[in-house]
């Protein structure tokens, strides 16, 4: 295969950012007296956009109190603003194949359903100088992958026709978006949603080998 777009999911793919995302999210948890979560309960919550990661963190009984959930959303927020890339990093290789796909002329973009902010801080921190032709987190006014206006915005801004695009990612949601946007997928086995064995799914264990694919 040879892709002339390649659009990365960013937590879980690019960069393991979960324990930034736990430490906030028990920060918010913390000062409402409630109970805290393990690493590997936040791996089952990421990757539906910050709201519902606060909301599924949240008592069952408390989760459909809007108030106390934009409240705990807003005290996550300003923590993990804060401390944003205290423990975030890079997989082993990812950002390499990131500047090596761009010095041979494959357009790139970012497919995040984190908030915009925070999206365009991490890339802008670990990918300086990556001419990205999108950098596309969770923006109000449009829809959370799988929705696949997100596919549908990298491509314009590209000018790649569908066929010649593919979405790298770790998780159902992220090969779905690629399914409901018409672009083949590639699912990375080191993230927060084990993709190992699923039929059909072409599914890589390195970042040399996602290089050899794409």
């Amino acid at each position: 295969m040879k892709h002339r777009l390649v659009l990365f999911d960013l937590d879980g793919t690019l960069l393991d950012t979960l324990d930034d995302l736990s430490e906030a999210v028990n920060h918010a948890l913390r000062l409402r007296g409630f109970p805290l979560h393990t690493r590997a309960e936040y791996m089952t919550m990421v990757g539906h956009g910050v709201r519902n990661l606060v909301l599924q963190a949240l008592p069952a009984e408390k989760q459909a109190d809007d108030a106390l959930v934009d409240a705990a959303l807003s005290d996550f927020k300003d923590y993990y603003t804060a401390h944003i890339d205290v423990h975030t990093h890079p997989y082993p290789g990812m950002q390499e194949l990131v500047y090596r796909l761009d010095r041979e002329g494959v357009s790139l973009a970012i497919a995040s359903n984190k908030f915009q902010e925070g999206t365009d801080y991490l890339v802008g921190k670990f990918f300086p100088g990556v001419p990205f032709v999108a950098v596309l987190g969770n923006r109000p006014g449009y829809p959370l992958k799988p929705d696949p206006e997100i596919v549908g915005e990298a491509l314009r801004r590209s000018g790649v026709r569908p066929e010649d695009a593919v979405l790298v990612g770790d998780s159902a949601t992220d090969m779905k978006t690629a399914e409901n946007g018409g672009i083949a997928s590639i699912a990375v086995s080191w993230g927060y949603r084990p993709m190992k064995g699923t039929p059909g799914l072409t599914v890589v264990e390195t970042a040399e080998e996602l290089n050899g694919i794409l």
